[in-house]
């Protein structure tokens, strides 16, 4: 059978040995997520080769630096890298993870599930994928060039631990693209699926847990915030030490930008070590070595690596009042979560703010848990085996710490919002029934209407009565007196005066009936027209 087929129809794609048609745009979301990872990647090599360009004693040829690039890319995801050149000859686990490195990975996944899920609006044939499809296609493309990372930095200086990339790598994957197609849809948040129980779908619908999440996040924010001024504070106390060290560690300016650029990496590190030693728990720094607030005992014995950061430690000994000191960052988490979580007191009952401010505790708890496991990790295998703040502690005292202050706070907010009205003069003021009154004196006081007056319902206006004819227009005759007049007698000889003319109306014209005319403040004014002469 002949097929006539028209000028200008594009042909079908022919279908595929298993039945299905190819998706151009499907294939596209796997090359995004492939060349986000191929640009993380790309990056970090770029960085390796320029340091071992520039540094005078380099220890490997180009491929010992590729190879390092990407153990530092898997490192950048959480995966734990190995160490086999030691002292001891004892291969030592690097764990430890910067997380200023982590926003690499995580912006470029993010950038191409959006640009996958924006690829088609539906116009001209273009094909739109579902989110799912999406999430599931930069996943797959980028897990696989993750896949052979692995295998090449096996071959390096540092390999990474198989089982720690295996899941660490798709982790990060999997929430920087679900994060990604979430704002290119326009960040629905809709119901629950179907399979989640009816109660769970019913009670997560509550206002309770968004106030909830907000104040926790806020806490969080609070807490990260004073862990930035207690770092900056003890770099700037031991100034002096942190110099010595930086410039100690080497004499060319190739290494000292690399030992800055780790620093720098570190930061966002420190800063939860220092949430976490404000909450105290504390940090630590290998086995039987705490730093916390009543004191920092332990320390001297260990090996501690030489690092501007390490320099700034709190001293040893017995805490001090300057330590104690700490203490206001938490409680100053405490009042913003219990603050943030009375956004509905005149809604709500006690029991129910009480209950929000509690919930932002945990949220707050969750946050700093996550944060202190991310931020710590093992740098050896034996004394510095422990290295960072332990999560459940950070996350459990985060929560004891808000939970006690917030609570409180929360219940007295309600209440002062909730306050009955002052007694004596007060009550008139406070009642809610003389609102329009005192809107009115205060507007007539400035002179210009506060608030716009409604506009006045129109009176309806009687008809015109219809006129049968024209009446024609009366010359100006001087009126005749009166046939009766009533004399008015006068004391002097003045002469009599004319009666008091009867006055004569206007003629009325004849005109269409107008529509109502809408009401006027004030008077209303008719104009008059003389008549012709």
């Amino acid at each position: 059978m002949t097929q006539v087929i028209e000028r200008g129809t594009p042909l079908p794609a022919p279908p595929r040995a298993g039945g299905r048609r190819r998706s151009p745009a499907a294939a596209a979301c796997v090359l995004g997520g492939a060349m986000a990872a191929g640009l993380g990647l790309g990056f970090l090599a770029v960085l390796v080769i320029v340091l071992w360009i520039s540094s005078p004693y380099p220890d490997s040829g180009p491929g010992g630096a590729l190879h390092l690039a990407a153990g530092l890319w898997l490192l950048a995801h959480g995966t734990d890298l190995i160490r086999y050149e030691t002292l001891s000859g004892v291969p030592a686990p690097v764990g430890m993870t910067p997380l200023l490195l982590v926003a690499l990975p995580v912006l470029l996944m993010r950038r191409a599930a959006r640009l996958g899920s924006a690829s088609g609006d539906g116009s001209d044939g273009d094909e739109v994928l579902p989110a799912s499809a999406v999430f599931s296609a930069v996943t797959c493309g980028y897990l696989a060039v993750g896949s052979l990372a692995t295998v090449y930095a096996a071959g390096g200086p540092m390999p990474a631990d198989p089982l720690s990339a295996a899941w660490h790598v798709p982790l990060v994957a999997v929430l920087a693209a679900a994060g990604g197609v979430w704002v290119a849809k326009g960040r629905p948040l809709g119901p629950l699926p179907e399979w989640v129980p009816k109660g769970v779908r019913r009670a997560v619908a509550r206002p309770r847990y968004a106030l909830a999440l907000r104040s926790g996040a806020a806490g969080a924010l609070v807490l990260l915030g004073g862990g930035v001024l207690l770092v900056g504070a003890s770099l700037a106390w031991h100034g002096a030490e942190v110099q010595g060290t930086f410039l100690g560690l080497t004499g060319v300016w190739s290494g000292r930008f690399a030992v800055l650029l780790l620093a720098l990496a570190l930061i966002p590190n420190a800063m939860v070590w220092g949430a976490a030693y404000a909450l105290g728990p504390g940090f630590a720094l290998g086995a039987g070595a705490t730093a916390t607030p009543l004191g920092f005992e332990g320390a001297a014995a260990l090996p501690l690596p030489r690092f501007p950061l390490l320099s700034a430690l709190p001293p040893q000994g017995p805490g001090s009042p300057v330590t104690w000191a700490v203490g206001v960052i938490p409680v100053a988490a405490g009042l913003a979560v219990g603050w943030f979580a009375v956004r509905r007191a005149r809604e709500v009952s006690y029991g129910e703010t009480a209950l929000t401010a509690g919930l932002g505790s945990v949220v707050c708890g969750l946050f700093m848990a996550g944060l202190a496991g991310a931020a710590s990790g093992p740098l050896g295998s034996r004394e510095l085996a422990r290295f960072g703040p332990v999560w459940w502690q950070a996350g459990g005292a985060a929560a004891a710490w808000t939970l006690a202050v917030a609570v409180p706070l929360a219940v007295a907010v309600h209440g002062w919002r909730n306050r009955p009205p002052a007694a004596g003069a007060g009550d008139e003021w406070h009642a809610s029934g003389l609102r329009d009154v005192r809107w009115e004196t205060l507007r007539r006081a400035a002179g210009v209407p506060l608030v716009p007056d409604p506009a006045p319902v129109a009176a309806p206006v009687p008809p015109v009565p219809p006129v049968a004819a024209p009446v024609p227009p009366v010359p100006p005759v001087r009126p005749q007196p009166q046939p009766n007049p009533v004399p008015v007698p006068e004391p002097g000889p003045e002469p009599e005066p004319d009666p008091v003319p009867t006055p004569i109306p206007d003629p009325v014209p004849v005109a269409p009936v107008a529509p109502p005319v809408p009401p006027v403040s004030g008077a209303r004014v008719l104009s008059r027209r003389r008549p012709p002469l």
